[in-house]
């Protein structure tokens, strides 16, 4: 009987039957290895054909990432947990995602199956069988932890309730506020707006109402708008601009007496024309054979700022100034950044020093590390420092041109070494006393600025040099370094194939020096070229970004083995840190911990990070805002980007960046080429590449969105 059933069961078994067979037999086994051996004897396949029907069923479940096979012909259960513990990305398109804590591939979260959370929570899933040929997909089970419940936008108010309409591209839904919690705010208001509850069955979460900025439209209302939208101050706390007062501004005598002496040695300041915050100064005075003795003074401001004051915690929180189109906000309150710590002209200053004692061809002979009193005999813009070096008349002549033959040879022995030569102009725009963009500029990078940044790079590097330097056989003492990696290898490959198209060829394997070099040599052949601020700009991409750790790995793109930030306390955090460090250890002070300089220098890299992605945002805010009265006015330009959704396109003439929808490329399907970074047409095999030269006019300018729409003119 038994025998007859077997047969029946080996004809008739379907693969549908069998799948399920299988995968019940996997889950009821499922912390052992199973050979394919005691499958077939364990399911009774004893025919050939349910033998091979159960090996392609084997090799389905192999493909969907359902089982793993540990040897030949051993297979296991693959049991992800059926929960994982991640973060959620959102989408407002509902393509949201959840990446796995410790690494792996991101998993698709339908909106539906998003429990409300919202962009960066932590939460936790649980998986979905995975379809055939379809990506993971999972189900948000619990939120652990919010990531940000503030959020910005413009206020929408009713009768009995108002909404907080958000242009942010991570939150799907407005949010909704009880009368009572609006704080005032009117339609038309751009508000800050905190989520305090999102109910299961509710569409929308529900929030009260934080601080009003101001009406919508109004330049420092949305200046205010970028900063909170990125989770950054935007007024400065009493409290601390209190403490700030009560400094004293004087220096008594015993300081002086216990500082080398500057006041009478020639020192000037150069800096951009509209700066407060004087940060840096250079002395110089000739010693005996051609030696010069040079002194970048670097304002104290450790001094005047205590470890874990009220002044200290606030601009370790802010951890970095931020400069906006149209303002800074300071790190410090600015009594202490723009008059007392601000190395002014005729004042007598406290400074933290190096000083060099070298040759006109750059040879360090000497250095040490000081705290001075100064006192700066003028304040030159780098506009009138340039004149000087480009006339070689005006004040201080000598001491300015004999700087920038020092500086000079000090930047060829650093390109000599391997650092990259990326010389990037910054656009600029002129605004009106409200706000209003009138005219764009290109800022470049001349030899007045490049003198200036010679010296402040040196400092840098000497004091990372003394402290990280250990004599052998000791640990060198905790200290936050500018770090920066080797480019990306895969990154690289890229870079090399796409320039190829444009005639240019990159090393990219050898020594860290030859592929450095090579990409110099890049950066000069394009010079003047059309597609020059393409390639720089995908060069750059190629590129790590620099950072702040206690664990030094030398600078890739500078070609230093030791560099750290000192010169800049005023408006950078890791520069205040690094003041206090090196003064603890030059009075023979021990190591300090490194897990906890090392958290500070995470902080401070992801403020930096933050900061750069507001000043971009004000940029972009003021680009649009310029535009906006060039509506259907004709442009060159260059395509910059392509993604799936559109190419976006620089304009030659003010570099300003807009987009082309994809929807508005109406003549064929066109299809995305990531790899060659182009888009091409299905039929007609069409190309739009990036750097490719385009003409477009100006279609939509969203204030809002900070988006700019070009329509292709053919």
């Amino acid at each position: 009987m038994a025998k007859k059933k077997e047969k029946k069961a080996g004809k008739r078994m379907k693969k549908k039957e069998l799948s399920k067979a299988v995968l019940d037999f996997f889950h009821a086994k499922q912390d052992e290895v199973i050979s394919l051996k005691y499958i077939f004897s364990e399911l009774k396949l004893t025919t050939h054909p349910l033998k091979m029907l159960c090996m392609d069923i084997l090799s389905d479940l192999l493909a969907d990432d359902y089982i793993t096979e540990v040897d030949k012909n051993k297979y296991k259960l693959n049991n992800h947990g059926i929960e994982m513990t991640g973060t959620f990305q959102s989408k407002s398109n509902g393509k949201n995602s959840f990446i796995p804590e410790g690494g792996g591939d991101p998993i698709f979260v339908a909106e539906r199956n998003s429990a409300h959370a919202m962009n960066n929570d932590k939460v936790r899933i649980a998986f979905y069988a995975k379809r055939r040929g379809c990506e993971a997909e999972g189900e948000v089970i619990e939120i652990l932890q919010r990531a940000n419940d503030t959020f910005v936008g413009t206020l929408e108010v009713e009768k009995s309730y108002a909404f907080l309409v958000t242009e942010n591209r991570t939150l799907a839904n407005d949010i909704f506020i009880p009368k009572d919690k609006l704080k005032g705010g009117k339609t038309g208001d751009k508000a800050v707006v905190k989520v305090t509850e999102w109910p299961d069955k509710a569409k929308n979460p529900i929030g009260q109402v934080l601080d009003i900025l101001g009406k919508a439209g109004d330049n420092t209302t949305e200046m205010h708008a970028i900063l909170a939208e990125f989770g950054l101050p935007y007024v400065y706390p009493q409290s601390v601009e209190k403490a700030a007062d009560k400094i004293p501004a004087e220096i008594s005598a015993e300081e002086i007496a216990r500082r080398e002496d500057f006041r009478k040695v020639t020192t000037f300041t150069i800096d951009p024309k509209d700066a407060k915050d004087f940060d840096d100064a250079l002395s110089i005075r000739p010693l005996k054979d051609g030696l010069w003795e040079v002194g970048v003074h670097i304002a104290d401001v450790t001094h005047y700022v205590k470890e874990g004051s009220i002044i200290d915690k606030e601009a370790e929180k802010r951890a970095t100034s931020v400069y906006l189109v149209d303002r800074t906000i300071p790190m410090l309150p600015e009594r202490l950044c723009n008059f007392i710590c601000s190395l002014r002209p005729n004042e007598e200053k406290l400074a933290f020093s190096a000083i060099f004692d070298i040759t006109e061809k750059g040879e360090v002979r000497d250095s040490r590390i000081v705290h001075t009193v100064i006192e700066s005999d003028r304040r030159f813009t780098y506009e009138e420092a340039q004149q000087i070096i480009e006339t070689k008349e005006g004040d201080f002549k000598d001491e300015i041109l004999m700087l920038d033959t020092i500086a000079k040879a000090l930047r060829e022995k650093r390109f000599t070494a391997g650092a990259i030569n990326f010389d990037r102009y910054e656009v600029k725009f002129e605004i009106d006393e409200k706000g209003k963009p009138i005219s764009v500029y290109f800022k470049e990078s001349k030899d007045a600025n490049k003198l200036v940044e010679e010296f402040m790079l040196l400092a840098n590097r000497t004091v990372a040099e003394k402290i990280g330097k250990a004599p052998k056989g000791k640990k060198p003492k905790v200290l936050p370094y500018r770090i920066h990696d080797l480019p990306d290898p895969e990154k690289l490959d890229n870079l090399a194939q796409f320039i190829a198209r444009f005639g240019y060829r990159l090393r990219t394997s050898g020594t860290k020096t030859d592929v450095s070099k090579s990409i110099n040599h890049l950066l000069d052949d394009i010079q003047g070229k059309k597609e020059e601020n393409l390639i720089e700009t995908v060069s750059i991409r190629a590129m790590q970004k620099a950072r702040y750790s206690t664990h030094n790995i030398g600078h890739y793109g500078l070609a230093f083995d030791y560099y750290t930030h000192f010169t800049s306390p005023i408006r950078r955090f890791p520069d205040m840190m690094v003041h206090r460090l090196v003064t603890r250890y030059m009075d023979g002070g021990r190591s300090v911990s490194e897990t906890k300089y090392e958290d500070l220098c995470d902080h401070s890299s992801n403020m930096e990070q933050i900061a750069a992605n507001a000043e971009r945002a004000s940029i972009k805010y003021k680009q649009v805002e310029f535009m906006s009265e060039r509506l259907g006015q004709t442009y060159d330009g260059v395509i910059s980007g392509v993604t799936e959704w559109g190419l976006y396109v620089e304009l030659n003439e003010n570099k300003c960046e807009g987009m082309i929808p994809i929807r508005d490329l109406d003549d064929d399907y066109y299809e995305f080429d990531e790899k060659n970074y182009c888009l091409r047409g299905r039929r007609k095999n069409r190309i739009y590449s990036l750097g490719d030269a385009i003409t477009v006019k100006v279609a939509r300018a969203n204030l809002e969105k900070k988006q700019l729409d070009f329509a292709l003119v053919e």
